[in-house]
């Protein structure tokens, strides 16, 4: 199975996938990408940009969107990159194209390279719990691809000490999800990716790791092939029940 996801497509200051460079030729290895656009409203802005972005790094790129069969097109891609922008979206148009599941076993089965940036890495997770997005639409189901057996929070930020927001911290978002659910959440820093390369996990910039009762800090990068071996288990919360003594 091979991985790129990124917590954003661009860095202040730099060119969309530009901090990644590297890590995308690398992964793509000559192949032409299928990218898809879908987690945004205007897919050809959104497609044309990609393709500059890929055409800087010598990398031929197609959008999934000017297929005659864009189901067919992301399933028989090489390697995808699914872009970011909402979560809700993007996990709703991957349902009504029906592709999830044959994605799901193309990655798994290597016959495709999974690249994804931002809401492209949350709908790789096994559900899109962990989103900072709002639910603008609303998919058939949270589930989504599971090629990666635990959570992920793109564009994590730490709590400022010295603000008055008054508002749920990052941090406390991610342990009220761990309230409800057994299952790390891998926090990604802007400019930090998850590399999953055969049975290898390895983190490439700064990240935290949190479990119940415990939250790891990695100032830059981490091998976390351990978390590839996990069964994660959901909808563990209390709940008041009518009638209950």
């Amino acid at each position: 199975m091979d991985l790129l996801l990124l917590s954003n497509s661009r860095n202040h200051g730099e060119e969309m996938f530009a901090h990644a460079a590297e890590a995308f030729v690398e992964v793509v290895a000559g192949a032409p990408v299928t990218f898809v656009p879908f987690a945004l409203a205007d897919w050809d802005a959104y497609a044309e940009r990609a393709r500059d972005a890929f055409g800087r790094m010598g990398i031929e790129a197609t959008s999934a969107h000017e297929a005659a069969d864009p189901a067919a097109a992301i399933l028989d891609a090489e390697v995808v990159m699914v872009g970011g922008g909402n979560t809700f979206r993007l996990l709703d148009s991957l349902a009504g194209l029906g592709v999830l599941d044959g994605l799901e076993r193309h990655v798994r089965e290597g016959r495709t390279r999974y690249m994804g940036a931002s809401a492209g890495t949350n709908v790789a997770c096994p559900t899109i719990r962990t989103t900072n997005d709002m639910p603008i639409c609303w998919p058939p189901s949270f589930d989504a691809l599971g090629v990666v057996p635990f959570q992920i929070n793109l564009h994590y930020v730490d709590t400022d000490p010295a603000s008055t927001y008054m508002g749920e911290t990052r941090e406390e978002r991610i342990e009220e999800f761990l309230e409800e659910n057994d299952c790390p959440v891998l926090a990604l820093y802007e400019g930090t990716w998850l590399r999953v390369s055969g049975g290898r996990a390895t983190v490439t910039g700064p990240a935290r790791l949190f479990r119940r009762g415990r939250v790891d800090v990695f100032a830059d990068g981490v091998d976390v092939t351990e978390l590839l071996d996990l069964a994660p288990a959901y909808d563990r919360g209390r709940r008041p029940r009518s009638g209950a003594g």
